[in-house]
């Protein structure tokens, strides 16, 4: 097993980055974006693993195993199950390490049903509506905020909502 420090979690219909409404999502496909923070990563020198599916149970069964692969971190877009998954809820909330949730858009500013996130409280903040750099920013995020958990810092965030 290979380990990395951190994960990128997309969930369903994100493989569909570049076709989809490019009003919305833009033109990224998904391995533009994950191009692009392996180029951040190297930068940072950290290493990554990437998952995308479109089955929920997948991306649990995922999420599980982050428990004991040696991840650090972890950057999620989970999509339309942002709205309604308690089952990837819980499976974060097991989690011991931070969790960055990213949206391509602002959901805020779309339709109603998109502006509560169930997964929000097994994360330790949220961003959106930057496209394809709030993957990037959501990366950066995650960093500072294990880097300083690691450090001791007082004040870090544990990665769960204080």
């Amino acid at each position: 097993m290979t380990q990395h420090d951190y994960l990128i979690l997309h969930g369903v219909n994100l493989n569909m980055f570049g076709r989809r409404d490019p009003a919305v999502y833009g033109t990224a496909t998904l391995d533009d974006i994950n191009n692009a923070l392996r180029h951040l990563a190297s930068q940072m020198d950290v290493t990554l693993d990437f998952y995308q599916s479109n089955y929920e149970g997948a991306l649990v069964d995922r999420i599980h195993k982050a428990l004991t692969d040696g991840t650090r971190g972890v950057v999620i877009n989970a999509g339309a199950w942002t709205h309604y998954s308690y089952a990837l809820l819980d499976a974060l909330d097991i989690l011991h390490c931070p969790v960055v949730e990213v949206h391509m858009s602002h959901v805020q500013g779309r339709e109603s049903f998109r502006h509560q996130s169930v997964i929000a409280p097994a994360c330790c903040g949220c961003i959106e509506g930057f496209g394809s750099n709030s993957y990037l920013l959501g990366l950066m995020a995650l960093d500072h905020v294990v880097r300083e958990r690691e450090a001791g810092k007082a004040g870090a965030r544990t990665g769960k909502p204080e």
